[in-house]
């Protein structure tokens, strides 16, 4: 069992990478002889839910799959049904799935009685590499993705790479494109890494799992460390190839194209247009571009059927969360492992990249 903590002073709490038991023992600690809920989805839980439930005595909760669980109605139905079971404040929630059900546990478990305690125990690549970890709770609203959410750290991610093994290849895939991110933010070592070991990971190597998962929590341990809510630059870096990707997903229609499958996109795009600002060498964005094409990844927006609509996606980057006063800002690149937030990136430029980006 690996250990990451991640140091937010009072809410400060470790990621346990390893077999699941050890971190059910650290869960039943938290719970002081409560009954836990179990938030997951029907497949998630039947494949590795009702163990758990027993393990720890939890009342199970099931959510819609995938992106359909980030809507209005499903969040009032969760904190219906945490008021129907009498949840307490000190009463752990457990999210047992992928980042959609992280995203709306957590905004739950923000919202009921101001705060509950939250425990993740992600299944899925990109949820145990990234969304689990940070705090950031979130559900879909008025065709936008993320919209609506607080921030609310977990008191525990316990993350078992085992779960990955009945993970179907396209979630994989998406999963797989956080980790790249990471390596691509700040660490070439790490990407030159992925660039050796990406078939390794993606065919079901435990061992190379475990490396790619613990070296992920560990970079984004260190920058939400540095930039908690996410007011001061740093931590935007997180966004690499995201505003891209949720105008992606926006325009696609939300849960057409996955998460990671979109952030793939979004960070060649972000490459590429870095290259034609003269910010990053076109080696270097080959690089980028080769490598999730080699992992099955788009790189195209005709890959998603998204070519030249650079004028309806440079509209939805215009709502972008990062976004200050009326100035589009982006996560750009001056090579492999050098991101940086740009504040003010010329909108007329981008539309007119995108329309070139097919």
């Amino acid at each position: 069992m690996t250990t990451v903590p991640v140091k937010l002073g009072s809410e400060a709490y470790d990621v346990l990478i390893g077999p699941a038991e050890a971190g059910l023992d650290r869960i039943q600690e938290l719970a002081r002889g409560a009954s836990p809920i179990l938030v997951s989805e029907p497949r998630v839980f039947g494949l590795h839910g009702q163990l758990i439930a027993d393990r720890l005595g939890a009342d199970p909760v099931l959510l819609p799959e995938g992106e359909a669980a980030k809507d209005w109605g499903i969040l009032h139905q969760l904190l219906a049904d945490l008021a129907d079971r009498c949840v307490t404040r000190s009463t752990p929630i457990i999210a047992l799935g992928g980042g959609s059900v992280g995203d709306v546990a957590g905004l739950a478990a923000s919202l009921f009685k101001r705060g509950c305690r939250v425990v993740h125990l992600p299944t899925t690549l990109l949820a145990q590499a990234d969304s689990a970890i940070g705090g950031k709770t979130a559900i879909d609203a008025f065709g936008e993705k993320n919209l609506i959410g607080t921030f609310h750290q977990p008191a525990l991610v316990v993350v078992d790479p085992a779960f990955l093994d009945t993970l179907d290849v396209r979630q994989l895939r998406s999963g797989y494109a956080e980790v790249v991110k990471y390596g691509l933010i700040d660490d070439p070592v790490l990407f030159a890494w992925c660039e050796t070991n990406a078939r390794g990971v993606l065919a079901g190597h435990r061992d190379l799992r475990q490396q790619a998962i613990v070296a992920s929590v560990q970079s984004k341990a260190r920058i939400v460390a540095s930039d908690i809510e996410d007011r001061l630059g740093r931590r935007a870096l997180l966004n690499l190839g995201h505003s891209f990707g949720h105008a992606i997903e926006a325009e696609a229609g939300l849960g057409a194209v996955l998460h990671g499958e979109a952030v793939a996109l979004g960070i060649t795009l972000a490459y590429r247009f870095s290259t034609e600002l003269n910010l990053c060498a076109s080696v270097d964005s080959e690089r980028v571009v080769a490598h999730f094409s080699s992992c099955g990844l788009p790189t195209r927006l005709a890959d998603v059927g998204l070519e030249n609509r650079g004028a309806k996606l440079a509209g939805w980057m215009r709502r972008d969360k990062k976004n200050s006063q009326g100035e589009i800002a982006l996560v750009l690149a001056r090579g492999i492992g050098r991101a940086f937030l740009e504040p003010r990136v010329d909108a007329q430029r981008l539309a007119a990249f995108l329309d070139r980006a097919a």
